[in-house]
């Protein structure tokens, strides 16, 4: 058995060599025959040395002994590559020019559209409740070089680390915003921001075998700006002419730098082996913050809420008082949660709360407090954050800092398994953390939602199994305020006479006020017309008090990926308070409906809305002596009218008709306070909603006024059609000669009023009412033109079809006489 295995280890070696020989020596081929020529010629023509025999034996142990030495030098390099990586913390710098090469190759038409799509809806997000409208964003043909002078792998830990320099000088950036300019400079501008200069080192962190990837700078890195104002070619201006901007966006792009993405802050980026092409907008994550251990001073022999000690010496690890009283805060975006207050270094709370992510990211926060010693106020210890990522397989990251700026990661393969984590705190508290985190539920743009026990399990998605892709424009959104509970009480009175204001876009609406409640039923119902864009639907709850209200919570709910017919019924946590939750209902009403009223209303001819202000009541009182002097203004699109003004009243009955031509635009009611001086108050406004109304059926309405304590306005408003009683009762009122003749010595008398008053320097309000008298004559005199135009284009349709009928009864079979 020896003698067979030493057998087939000599053939394997004369086999390697021969296929090194043949690699080395290409020529060999042809000499092989030619030696076997030479030797014919030698055996049997002409004779030969013998020396020849010899030489080929030394040339062939020449080669071996070169082949063995090149197998031996690759065996050491390799088992020294391997001892450097495994063994050393740092290994050798290597090039990679090659993956700059590839970059170059790869940026234009891959990697820069997919980044300037992605930065741009973030910046669009950090941008939606700011002034500043981002017009355009593009990175520019330059892609950023990476490790210029080389890369190497490092071990920090357990952790491996790879080091390369990061240098992106790219002189063809185009991200061009449209800002408002503040005194005393007014307008507008367009800030181009054209080039972009960031240099620093890039440390890559493979985690969770290699599922993900963190990435973060070293140290905060150079950052550079160009900036200019104007359309971004040749009208633009040098960022000097506004001085400061350029060292402003400097200053916040470093700032955003430093707190998201430097050692020890790290981002990931995720390697997942299925992507299921889903892009999620939110999220509901429960947090149970267990317990923490060891707390104490790093580097002060202060006892937290104990004097300090008499040695004054410095030594790090000193526990925490045992009648110390802490509490954690949990903070994700501007939703906090507290837990219970316990004593000792080592509490424990489990308190469980619900938090919501706007995004497919977000960061939970949390930050340990210490009461003092009268129980009254509380100090800031520390804080520790994990970081959440939606991945593209339907799973959930979790990291967080470790010990010695280490990782902490876990990975969530579905919704609804349980992750434990150990954070250790941060800043000059040493401890740790215990966290339970359950990802509840992601939610999808596309409608569907991914709920827990379950890798795939979705709703709202149609008979196919693939969810639909709706259009966002003309639907119309229901949202139901059902309940509220653990809503916040007055510190001071401790009652709580709860209510509810809902916006979304413009549209803004109340709930009713109940009474000394912290668990309100409401069950009001409110219409919305949908926005697209991903608008958010704001929820803000108040107290009502006696001079102010107080403010008892707010939240943001996304709207997006609703389908039509489905329905979302929701508890929403309360943010900015200590607790409180509202329940809503979200329904969005099917696009078949829509679309019904919208074909029977372009059935009819194009009609007008007719809107009756009746009277109001529980008006607030704007004036010193507890009444106001109202009226309305209202407006539709560009066009404004507005009621008399009634005197010393906090229940005027105006009893005024007005008439518009509907163009579907949103009807606001405007409530004044008139003051013959001062500038007029305002006391509350209303939008009417008339698009869900059938033609010619009024609809009789009180109206909560918004803006305001208390207040309701009474309409009746009726969406108007062409048809024969119309036509009829404008035939008997008057010709259509006679109504114009009318409406042009109304315009008349109305325009020597408004001369004779400025001739006469007669006061505001009778100017003011003057030119009302105007504007609804000149509307009046609008519909009675498009009154006109619809007469001439049925006129002119009567008239072809009788010249249709002529013609076919003129070209029948003549009729023969008996």
């Amino acid at each position: 058995m020896p003698k067979k295995g030493l057998k087939k280890l000599h053939a394997k070696d004369a086999l390697d060599f021969f296929n090194q020989v043949m690699v080395e020596q290409p020529l060999l081929p042809f000499l092989i025959p030619l030696g076997l020529f030479a030797w014919f010629v030698e055996r049997w023509v002409v004779p030969f040395s013998n020396w020849v025999p010899l030489a080929a034996a030394v040339w062939a142990t020449i080669q071996y002994g070169r082949f063995k030495r090149k197998m031996a030098v690759e065996d050491l390099n390799k088992r020294w590559k391997h001892l450097i990586l495994n063994t050393t913390p740092t290994t050798p710098i290597e090039p990679c020019e090659w993956l700059n090469k590839l970059l170059i190759e790869v940026w234009p038409n891959y990697m820069e559209p997919k980044l300037s799509k992605k930065f741009q809806s973030t910046v669009e997000r950090r941008l939606k409740n700011r002034k500043p409208k981002l017009i355009e964003f593009s990175l520019g043909s330059c892609p950023p070089t990476l490790g210029e002078q080389g890369m190497r792998w490092m071990t920090s830990g357990e952790q491996q680390v790879m080091s390369l320099g990061f240098d992106w000088h790219s002189k063809e950036m185009s991200v061009m915003f449209m800002a408002k300019l503040a005194k005393p400079l007014m307008g507008t501008a367009r800030i181009v921001i054209n080039s972009i200069h960031i240099k620093g080192d890039l440390l890559l962190s493979p985690i969770l075998d290699g599922e993900a990837v963190l990435y973060s700078f070293e140290s905060t890195p150079e950052v550079r700006i160009g900036v200019a104002f104007g359309s971004g070619g040749s009208q633009t201006v040098p960022g000097m002419e506004l001085p400061g901007v350029s060292t402003w966006l400097v200053k916040l792009l470093t700032e955003t730098i430093a707190k998201t993405m430097v050692e020890p802050r790290r981002l990931c980026f995720s390697l997942p082996p299925v992507d299921l092409k889903k892009q999620a907008v939110g999220g509901v994550l429960s947090v149970t913050v267990v317990s923490a251990s060891n707390l104490g001073r790093k580097s002060r022999t202060i006892e937290l809420g104990n004097n300090q000690s008499s040695s004054g010496n410095t030594t790090p690890g000193i526990p925490l008082n045992r009648r110390a009283h802490t509490f954690i805060e949990v903070e994700v975006g501007t939703l906090t949660r507290k837990t219970t207050t316990c004593e000792g270094p080592n509490p424990t709370w489990n308190s469980t709360f619900n938090m919501v992510l706007h995004g497919e990211t977000g960061v939970v926060k949390f930050l340990l407090y210490e009461l003092d010693s009268d129980g009254v106020k509380y100090n800031y210890l520390t804080s520790c954050e994990i970081k959440v990522k939606y991945v593209l397989d339907g799973s959930t990251i979790f990291w967080a800092i470790g010990h010695n700026d280490g990782v902490v990661a876990r990975h969530a393969e579905h919704c609804g398994k349980e992750v434990g984590m150990v954070v250790p705190f941060e800043e000059d508290i040493t401890g740790e953390l215990t966290v339970s985190l359950v990802l509840k539920e992601w939610q999808f743009s596309d409608g569907s939602v991914t709920l827990s026990n379950s890798l795939s399990n979705e709703f709202q998605c149609s008979i196919d199994g693939s969810p639909k892709l709706q259009s966002r424009t003309g639907r119309k959104l229901r949202v139901k305020v059902v309940e509220g509970r653990a809503l916040a009480v007055n510190s001071k009175s401790g009652k709580c006479d709860p209510y509810v204001k809902l916006q979304y876009g413009k549209a803004l609406y109340r709930t009713k006020t109940l009474s000394r409640t912290a668990q309100p039923v409401w069950n009001d119902k409110f219409e919305f017309d949908e926005i697209g864009g991903g608008e958010y639907l704001k929820v803000k709850c108040y107290n009502l008090d006696t001079f102010s209200d107080d403010s008892i919570g707010s939240a943001r709910v996304n709207l997006e990926g609703l389908l039509d017919g489905a329905s979302r019924d929701v508890w929403v946590p309360l943010e900015k308070v200590d607790s409180g939750e509202i329940r809503l209902e979200i329904e969005a009403i099917p696009n078949d409906h829509n679309d019904s009223l919208k074909r029977s209303s372009s059935k009819v001819e194009a009609g007008w809305i007719e809107l009756v202000i009746i009277e109001a009541r529980d008006l607030v009182a704007a004036d010193l002596r507890g009444t106001s002097d109202p009226y309305v203004r209202v407006q539709y699109g560009n066009k404004k009218k507005r009621t008399k003004v009634i005197y010393k009243t906090l229940a005027p009955n105006w009893n005024q008709t007005f008439e518009f031509a509907e163009t579907g635009e949103p009807m606001i009611l405007h409530v004044k306070d008139h003051n013959a001086v001062l500038p007029t108050a305002s006391i509350g406004n209303c939008t009417v909603e008339y698009s869900m109304l059938s033609p010619n059926q009024p609809a009789d309405k009180w109206i909560p006024l918004q803006g305001v304590r208390s207040g309701e306005i009474h309409v009746k408003i009726t969406r108007r059609v062409a048809n024969s009683e119309k036509k009829s009762s404008l035939l008997t009122d008057a010709s259509a000669l006679g109504k114009g003749h009318k409406i042009s010595a109304q315009m008349r008398d109305s325009l020597k009023k408004c001369s004779g008053l400025v001739d006469d320097g007669g006061d505001a309000e009778a100017l003011s009412l003057a030119l009302t008298e105007v504007e609804s004559v000149q509307d009046e005199q609008d519909l009675y033109i498009q009154q006109l135009e619809r007469e001439k284009a049925l006129m002119l349709q009567k008239i072809h079809d009788l010249g249709s009928e002529i013609v076919r009864t003129s070209s029948g079979p003549a009729r023969t006489s008996c």
